[in-house]
């Protein structure tokens, strides 16, 4: 089967189209036919060798498609049905893939927009369960117009919650969409939010990473009281919770989305669809930083 694979870390030059073995599903796991992969910004930090330290390694963790294979024991879908999901190793970007946490497409979806879901919905439902954000709440989402914040907006709005979210200008009227206040991020910050929230915030997720964690402290009311998932230096100096997978993931995502979906009252846009081949130029759009919504790549 084909797909993308490094053997050396730099640029998205080194990203290469392989032929690799089939994988096969373990028990509990199924296999599909992928349709298409979702493109992460982890995606380039692996690349270029910040985060594993292995060579060669085979690229993607999430992807909808065909289910063409079942591991023993699985009874919940059949040879043939839409699904998405995480895979079960990092190697989604590719014409088969094992997935080991799955759901059905959603019928309103394309393998395109289901692809871009799991990552998104998962890491921006596991900051809201660690912020504790429900009903009545004020959120402040820190880059609420990427395909990660866009998903916390949504669900948090989903929970009862009003939320601010920060975005440039351009991007106002999309988070006015999405049913968030829009600030502008940038000097001033706290003043423009206190301006809407007299009080200060409940809680305050980054998204970012924009070394704004001693505002959102300040708007939050103390450490405790914010997350981030892209600050990992400015979380340890500042006391703040860092948000990663590895700490448990929010996988009951996936199964609830279909629902907000189907009613209308969350939908995540796909910027821009790549074949499989031009992985290297998804990198550079994603890279690129102007990019709202989700990048993925397509499977013939």
């Amino acid at each position: 089967m084909k797909a993308v694979r490094f053997s050396r870390f730099g640029g998205p030059e080194v990203l290469e189209i392989v032929d690799l073995p089939a994988p096969h599903p373990g028990p509990g796991q199924i296999r599909i036919a992928v349709r298409a992969a979702g493109v992460n910004p982890s995606d380039w930090k692996k690349r270029q060798g910040l985060m594993d330290e292995d060579l060669p390694q085979t690229m993607g963790h999430e992807a909808a498609g065909v289910v063409d294979e079942l591991g023993e024991g699985v009874t919940d879908v059949a040879v043939g049905d839409r699904v998405f999901g995480f895979s079960a190793e990092p190697a989604s970007q590719a014409e088969l893939a094992v997935l080991s946490h799955y759901a059905p497409v959603p019928p309103s979806l394309d393998f395109s927009g289901a692809a871009a879901l799991p990552a998104a919905i998962e890491t921006a439902t596991r900051a809201l369960d660690q912020l504790g954000v429900g009903e009545g709440g004020t959120l402040l989402v820190n880059g609420a117009s990427g395909s990660v914040g866009s998903a916390a907006v949504q669900l948090a709005v989903a929970r009862g919650a009003r939320v601010i979210g920060t975005a440039s200008p351009a991007n106002h009227e999309y988070l006015r969409s999405l049913k968030a206040e829009p600030v502008a991020y940038g000097e001033g910050l706290v003043e423009r939010v206190r301006a809407l929230a007299p009080e200060g915030v409940d809680v305050a997720l980054d998204v970012a990473g924009s070394g704004v964690l001693p505002e959102l402290i300040n708007l939050a009311g103390g450490p405790e009281h914010v997350v981030t998932i892209a600050d990992f230096a400015g979380a340890r100096e500042h006391g703040v919770l860092f948000s990663r997978g590895d700490s448990g993931r929010a996988l009951h995502a996936l199964a609830g989305i279909g629902e907000l979906i189907e009613a209308g009252r969350f939908w995540l846009p796909v910027a821009r669809a790549f074949p499989l081949a031009e992985v290297a130029e998804a990198h550079r759009a994603g890279e690129s930083g102007h990019v709202r919504g989700k990048l993925v790549l397509l499977v013939d």
